[in-house]
């Protein structure tokens, strides 16, 4: 028999409606315009760690596919570019092969850009908003750097490879897992920093690896070339990604290639390049950082769940 009733209870779907009313009246406080764009796109995103949901055919595609939106980021930079000011956007994003205890292949996404903010404005900002949420409390900031040498006793930028391979060793069975120097930072960071972060409360990890910067600005700290990019956690579970955004066209074009290479060099299919970001790249985006910050998961905190399936009116199995 098929169950057709709510994988959410009625309690949860009055709390996630107040969790949207606060949201949409956090913005309108500081007059930050909100604004809808597309969820099918003609351009799928080209990061390697990143897979979308395809959707082909139809009359009115011209037998075309077209790209369900991972996040709604490159429309709004495109608004950005077109003088829009601060702007921000709640709606529905999609990521295949994406579905489990904190994951849903469909969740909802905020996303906002703020014009004339660099990533430690706006994570004060991220950290106002999610207070006014879930209720006020203090939050800390850590540099990659600093919470792997705390956890690990190990400096992510000078750590040969052999010496990230025989770290993660000594945190789990490795057996014939094979990557490169992301793939072993990132199994570290699951394996030693995350559980760190558990006991932390509301946390940033900022400036990331060059090789992990997408699509945000590069700065040189001690000696190292870094990304102006920031993870928030709470409670060891990550909740929202920012960047203080690169608006260089000819390096974001660089960087989509560099995507494409990779993709290829993994068997995965390459993606067309989104030539209307660029466009607006060009034309000029203002000095800006936004963030993406996930809805479902800051519901899963607010009320105490522990697998997301349990905040969705219907989950991915259910639809």
């Amino acid at each position: 028999m098929i169950d057709w009733r709510p994988g959410a209870s009625q309690a949860l779907l009055l709390r996630r409606a107040e969790l949207l009313a606060r949201v949409r009246a956090f913005f309108a406080h500081r007059a930050v315009l909100e604004v809808e764009t597309p969820l099918l796109c003609s351009r799928g995103i080209t990061d390697p760690a990143i897979e979308p949901l395809c959707v082909s055919g139809g009359l009115s595609l011209g037998g075309s596919s077209r790209y369900l939106q991972t996040s709604p980021e490159y429309a709004m930079k495109r608004l950005l570019a077109a003088g829009s000011g601060p702007i921000y956007q709640i709606c529905k994003a999609f990521r295949d092969g994406e579905a489990g205890r904190r994951h849903n292949p469909e969740f909802t996404l905020l996303e906002w850009y703020r014009p004339g903010m660099d990533q430690h404005a706006l994570m004060a900002e991220v950290a106002a908003l999610v207070c006014a949420c879930l209720g006020e409390g203090p939050w800390q900031a850590f540099t990659y750097r600093a919470v792997f040498q705390q956890c690990l006793q190990l400096d992510p930028f000078t750590a040969d490879l052999a010496a990230l391979q025989s770290a993660a060793r000594q945190l789990t069975d490795t057996g014939s897992l094979a990557g490169d120097r992301d793939f072993w930072l990132d199994l570290l960071l699951t394996h030693a920093v995350e559980p760190w972060l558990a006991g932390q409360g509301l946390c940033f990890i900022y400036d990331y690896p060059a090789s992990q910067a997408a699509l945000a600005r590069l700065v040189e700290r001690d000696g190292h070339t870094v990304g102006e990019r920031f993870e928030l956690y709470i409670d060891g579970i990550e909740v929202a990604n920012g960047y203080h955004e690169l608006a260089d066209a000819a390096e974001q074009r660089a960087r989509f290639e560099a995507d494409n290479r990779r993709r290829q060099s993994m068997g995965q299919a390459e993606r067309p390049l989104d030539e209307a970001l660029l466009a607006a790249l060009e034309a000029g985006l203002p000095a800006c950082s936004g963030v993406a910050l996930g809805l479902d998961r800051l519901l899963l905190l607010a009320s105490g769940e522990a697998d997301i399936r349990r905040v969705l009116a219907f989950s991915w199995e259910r639809c």
